[in-house]
């Protein structure tokens, strides 16, 4: 089975869908801060592994205001494909841009779940992609409308994931170092366990030098 195959910077895409400020407004369904940490950590994982990334906005000028800069930052190359409609997939740039991976196996994250989350999903799930998404990076009206959605999207096949579990997907093994500062820097700055990370390079690190190696 597809599905059994694990996500890697090889086989997958990512697609970064509405995280606007009046999108944001709408989120009930989580706190916005763990939404908006959770976000970062895809974005910031899928930079360092350099997975292709599609960024889309809707009615950015007319209504929902920009995508968040934060993640704009970290991608100062991208395009950033306005759309008018809900269903991402409806729009020719998007569709183009999704197909230019080359990739079948898309993380798909957004606000809202219900619409641009779902609408999506189902759509290219019946062109044949594989579609994971990280829940916990999405929202919605309330937490109904958020779960009710994913039950939706689970249903129709796609696999649900978290964030972090993204990253340590990627990441597999402490023993790639070309990788694990970045990942231990997505987790100081993002997650409650940063705060053990950045407790054990103190105790392990500057700590340890003042008063020896540690043991």
């Amino acid at each position: 089975m597809s599905n059994l195959e694990m996500l890697t910077p090889q086989n997958s895409a990512i697609a970064l869908i509405d995280y606007q400020p009046a999108m944001y407004q709408g989120v009930q369904s989580h706190d916005r801060i763990v939404t908006f940490n959770n976000i970062q950590i895809l974005a910031k994982a899928a930079k360092l592994f350099k997975i292709p990334t599609v960024i889309s906005t809707v009615a950015k000028d007319s209504f929902s205001g920009p995508f968040m800069p934060e993640v704009l930052e970290l991608f100062p190359e991208h395009d950033v494909i306005d759309r008018t409609s809900m269903n991402s997939w409806l729009d020719a740039n998007f569709r183009k841009a999704i197909h230019a991976t080359g990739r079948k196996k898309i993380v798909i994250a957004g606000l809202w779940t219900e619409a641009c989350v779902m609408f999506p999903t189902i759509d290219m799930l019946r062109e044949g992609f594989e579609i994971y998404i990280p829940a916990d990076a999405c929202g919605d009206l309330s937490l109904e409308a958020h779960n009710r959605s994913m039950d939706r999207a689970v249903q129709a096949g796609a696999v649900p994931i978290t964030s972090c579990q993204y990253v340590f997907e990627l990441q597999q093994d402490w023993a790639r170092t070309e990788t694990y500062e970045g990942v231990m820097d997505i987790l100081r700055a993002h997650t409650p366990y940063g705060i053990q990370v950045r407790f054990s390079k103190w105790a392990l690190g500057e700590h340890a030098s003042e008063s020896g190696p540690a043991k």
